[in-house]
């Protein structure tokens, strides 16, 4: 049995976490048997986004496809590497006028692996359908892969689960990104697909949500306006490990990781 180990890690939050994931991403990946990593970046820049210089920088520190949300657009520069259509990938539901693709193909283990991304719209931006936007990259790209893998980056488990049920057994992975917390349900769907609701936060472990815990609280009590600041100190890295099976063309395990590097 031939096996492809992916590794999704969630949402990068600040310039701290993205540091510690580019000094230790390559000797982690060697240690663990990591063939393939998806991760979602759409925070991993100073100003909650992401920006051209960070994407490379994880691009060539062991990340081989970066997935966003709804806070990719803050910074013009990465809207090239957009167009590009290769590692960085936006929500598919965008408007078709938006820079860039929701969807990439990246090849590993001598497999062709589809890449989706697609944003909630409950509690979110009132986007185009993402069932509809998912169904139309499967059949545009019917033929041209062995397993698909979709960043459902959304706000409500119950949107997130429902896409995952609508695919079971259509696309692999599903994992969920953008709440930066990191859910226990990960399990194979009745279909076969791997699922986990939210992979949760590659960021500081002292904080809420990756900011400062003092300016939450504040903002949490005055109600005023807050400038958002990501914390500092230990970093934990939150994610999944999910298992290909070459020969049968289908995830076979999914498990949690919560990676502290040194």
């Amino acid at each position: 049995m031939a096996l492809i180990h992916l590794l999704a890690l969630g949402d990068i939050s600040g310039p701290d976490a993205t540091d510690l994931i580019c000094r230790n991403l390559w000797q982690y990946r060697k240690e663990q048997g990591i063939d393939f990593v998806i991760a979602n970046a759409e925070n991993a820049s100073t100003g909650n986004a992401l920006d051209e210089a960070t994407a490379h920088r994880l691009l060539v520190s062991g990340v081989d496809v970066i997935t966003t949300g709804n806070h990719v657009w803050k910074w013009r520069n990465l809207y090239d590497m957009l167009d590009e259509g290769r590692s960085v990938i936006r929500p598919a539901n965008y408007p078709a006028c938006a820079p860039g693709v929701g969807y990439t193909r990246f090849v590993c283990g001598g497999e062709t692996f589809l890449v989706i991304n697609v944003l909630g719209v409950v509690f979110m931006e009132p986007l185009d359908d993402p069932f509809a936007a998912v169904e139309k990259i499967l059949e545009t790209e019917k033929g041209n892969y062995r397993f698909a893998v979709l960043d459902i980056h959304a706000e409500a488990t119950s949107e997130k689960l429902a896409i995952a049920n609508a695919f079971d057994g259509r696309i692999h992975a599903m994992f969920g990104t953008h709440t930066h917390v990191q859910t226990a349900d990960e399990r194979l769907l009745p279909k076969g697909s791997a699922y986990i609701t939210d992979l949760g936060m590659c960021g500081p472990i002292d904080s809420i949500l990756g900011i400062r815990t003092d300016i939450i609280l504040k903002k949490f009590k005055t109600k005023m306006p807050m400038r958002y600041e990501f914390a500092e100190g230990k970093v934990r890295c939150c994610g999944a490990s999910i298992w290909f099976d070459t020969e049968k063309g289908c995830a076979t395990k999914i498990i949690r990781e919560n990676i502290e590097f040194f």
